[in-house]
């Protein structure tokens, strides 16, 4: 297979992995139940849950205008210690992360034609990345990575949690040029939300192609490189010049 690009960075939502049917609520009450278990005294589940629901949803719009990542972990521990949760022997935020985000990720599908799709990119020596929008601390993003059996395809990942910037600012994009140590014009990037992933990577000069699974009309005034319907059209994408 002849393809046109030296790499592909992929984003991940809806990209690669469905996120099927997630419920933050039962997941933040596992954590409040192991909580219970271990003997902390804890508030009504539902008034905890609220104010999370406001904590977490208030930094993300806080955040919104400058692009800057707000991550769960700290919203967690905020929101543990406003209620006179102090985390000691007893537990541990990795623990807490690792019981919320088991249920969270047991929803998650990789798309039916990603793995082929990888593999054959791969096979044909296209080096592969990843640069995800996320508020997951980086280690449980590569734990979801590992449990979708994606790790074998990708060279990298570059979670904005751990940048700390979102997607469309342009040091995530410039982060993974500097990792790949290529031009802009020989790395594709595929993603499916046209202000994050197409605008963002062609602010850095990087081609991008918009995965639109649902073949839904754009209104946007940004005009991606190429529209597919399905990740293994970029097997066959038409050579530009």
């Amino acid at each position: 297979m002849k393809f046109q690009y030296k790499a592909v960075l992929f984003d991940w939502a809806y990209t690669l992995v469905d996120l099927v049917n997630e419920e933050d609520q039962t997941a933040l009450k596992r954590v409040y139940d192991y909580l219970g278990e271990q003997g902390f005294a804890l508030p009504d589940f539902q008034k905890l849950y609220d104010t999370y629901h406001r904590l977490f949803f208030g930094m993300i719009e806080i955040s919104r205008p400058t692009h800057r990542e707000a991550r769960f972990d700290h919203v967690l521990n905020f929101l543990l210690i406003q209620n006179g949760i102090h985390l000691d022997g007893k537990a541990r935020m990795e623990d807490l992360l690792k019981i919320y985000y088991a249920e969270i990720y047991s929803h998650r599908k990789v798309y039916p034609e990603i793995i082929e799709t990888l593999k054959a990119l791969k096979d044909a020596g296209v080096r592969l990345g990843i640069v995800s929008n996320t508020t997951n601390p980086g280690f449980m993003k590569d734990h979801e990575q590992t449990l979708m059996g994606l790790d074998p395809y990708f060279e990298f990942s570059i979670y904005s949690s751990e940048v700390p910037y979102r997607k469309p600012h342009p040091s995530i994009f410039q982060l993974a040029l500097d990792r790949l140590n290529l031009k802009a014009s020989e790395v594709l990037f595929v993603g499916d939300n046209i202000p994050a992933d197409i605008a963002g990577a062609q602010s850095v000069g990087m081609p991008a192609a918009w995965l639109n699974r649902t073949g839904q009309a754009s209104s946007s005034d940004v005009k991606p490189d190429y529209e597919i319907r399905s990740a293994n059209e970029l097997l066959t994408l038409p050579v530009k010049p």
